[in-house]
């Protein structure tokens, strides 16, 4: 029977590990082996080159540089404020206000719109003749404020930014769905020791959300790293390269400039920060893997 059990195991696990290979560990393989090369396909074949690209990327190319801190800054905002603000709004929405459900539904609403649309909404809101932002600066009597927002050296890094952080839809909604699956009698018998409710929030419920918390906050960091479109489609990278982040890097590498094994060098420097960041998250949020069933 326990042969049986096995052999069938086997039979459902084989397609699923061809899979796995043939779509993400080959390919992945493929591109840490061609960083290590001079990779071009308008040339035939390869040449090595060592740690070259490597060596090149992170001392002589400033343009990368600026796209490695500006993906860091952003990996920093979007995974602790920007998860703290959906954090908060899933405690007080978990206090069923009325309206709650209301409101919880139309805060999830920008998420469902796809990055290339979002970015056409927000160039239309950044206009600098009719945009929304300088129309209502005007309106209150300070168009001496108005410009234009995503291109302007001092605000464009700003104004991309708060494109995606006030949205944040995908975390409100995760950790509310787990707010609201506490059994409501551990709150009642918190209330009647003479917790206060914000004592509830912090020694009770937010503990009890970490897993989910942590979770929010690896997929926020994940998001920052393959940033693409809404930048793409808003900025471009500018105005200069102030707006510049690895994704964008990496695709002016290898699609404008065919620089393959350049281009996968900067994905495997996307690789290990991804790496890094989520045991990092883990290790902050206690996740230690050494937890007892």
């Amino acid at each position: 029977m326990h042969k049986e059990k096995l052999k069938w195991c086997l039979v459902f696990l084989v397609p699923v590990v061809v899979m796995f290979c043939f779509l993400y560990a080959v390919p992945l393989v493929k591109v840490i082996y061609t960083s290590f090369f001079d990779y071009k396909l308008t040339v035939k074949g390869m040449q090595f080159s060592g740690f070259k690209n490597y060596v090149e990327l992170f001392t002589q190319d400033s343009v990368f540089r600026v796209a490695l801190k500006n993906t860091i800054v952003w990996i920093l905002l979007h995974t602790f404020l920007h998860v703290a603000l959906g954090v908060f709004l899933a405690l007080v929405l978990n206090r069923k206000p009325r309206g709650w459900q209301f409101v919880r539904t139309v805060y999830m609403s920008p998420n469902i719109i796809a990055a290339s649309a979002m970015a056409l909404i927000w160039r239309i809101i950044y206009n600098p003749d009719w945009g929304i932002v300088n129309g209502f600066l005007k309106a209150i009597g300070l168009g001496s404020l108005a410009q234009n927002w995503l291109f302007g050296v001092n605000t464009a890094f700003g104004a991309v930014t708060v494109i995606w952080f006030i949205y944040a839809g995908y975390t409100t909604t995760l950790v509310l769905a787990r707010l609201l699956s506490i059994p409501s009698d551990l709150q009642e018998a918190a209330f009647i020791d003479g917790c206060t409710p914000i004592q509830v929030d912090f020694r009770i419920l937010l503990p009890i959300a970490k897993d989910t918390i942590t979770t929010t906050m690896i997929m926020a960091a994940s998001y920052m790293l393959t940033m693409f479109p809404l930048i793409y489609m808003t900025t471009g990278g500018g105005p200069g390269n102030k707006t510049y982040n690895l994704s964008l890097f990496l695709y002016q590498k290898a699609m404008i400039e065919n620089n393959y094994g350049y281009a996968n060098a900067v994905g495997v420097v996307v690789i290990i920060m991804g790496m890094v960041c989520m045991n990092l998250i883990k290790w902050m949020m206690g996740e230690r893997g050494d937890r007892q069933t």
